[in-house]
């Protein structure tokens, strides 16, 4: 290419960049927001997103991880569109070394929950269940999240009714909650009745391997997303030198 072209196809690609890394500023403040909003009224969230959300929220504390993604995709688009901008190669490399250790990471919990599916659950399950028994009936928003999921999915607890053993909500009702029993009343003890419903655990998983396409699309989609960003933060690095 001629001189002109190279610097037309630089600048092209510049312009890109940094429009490209500004949508991901935009969007990691719009998370970052939301996290905030959920986190401070998490009720109102699960009343315009509905069952779906209290799904997830009753497994991760969707707050502090949109919290995390959200300032996590401030400071990629901060670096991607500032450094392009200012033909920073500093910039330039601390964006691409970034989203390598992203992209690194994304591939590292893919491989693990594939091949150690039975251990991410346990691990899943190790942390929630104390979570359960601490903040069901004393946490109000935790408390109304896991009853609407509870009631709408026709759930109880993550793994089971048990997950309320030695919880403070059995300990001071002396019964499980009235959304494991169906359409039986709450009775003290489990053996007395054969109306327990199956954990939601389960039930989010069906939901999740229902969508498995869906997801898997996303994440080729988000990781080819990230090799472009990577590629082109090298391409405008590389140029600077030559400059």
């Amino acid at each position: 290419l001629s001189p002109g072209a190279e610097m037309g196809c630089f600048t092209f690609i510049k312009v890109m960049m940094i429009l490209f890394n500004l949508a991901i500023f935009l969007a990691g403040g719009t998370l970052l927001g939301v996290g905030i909003w959920v986190k401070v009224d998490g009720e109102s969230f699960i009343d315009i997103f509905g069952t779906l959300s209290s799904s997830v929220l009753q497994v991760v504390n969707v707050s502090y991880v949109l919290i995390v993604i959200g300032s996590i995709l401030l400071v990629i688009g901060f670096l991607g569109c500032y450094g392009a901008q200012k033909e920073s190669k500093c910039l330039l490399m601390m964006f691409f070394s970034v989203v390598l250790i992203i992209f690194i990471a994304e591939v590292a919990v893919a491989v693990v929950a594939l091949v150690y599916t039975g251990l991410a659950e346990s691990l899943l399950s190790a942390v929630v269940t104390p979570i359960l028994k601490e903040k069901y009936g004393v946490d109000n928003t935790f408390t109304h999240i896991w009853n609407t999921t509870m009631t709408k999915v026709h759930c109880c607890g993550l793994n089971n009714y048990t997950d309320f053993n030695d919880s403070v909500w059995y300990n001071t009702h002396g019964t499980y909650p009235p959304q494991c029993f169906g359409a039986s009343p709450p009775l003290a003890h489990p053996y007395l009745c054969g109306c327990f419903l199956q954990g939601c655990f389960d039930q989010i998983l069906e939901e999740i391997r229902t969508n498995a396409g869906v997801a898997g699309g996303v994440a080729a989609g988000i990781a080819a997303l990230e090799i472009a960003a990577m590629a082109v933060s090298m391409y405008l690095y590389c140029r600077l030198d030559e400059k």
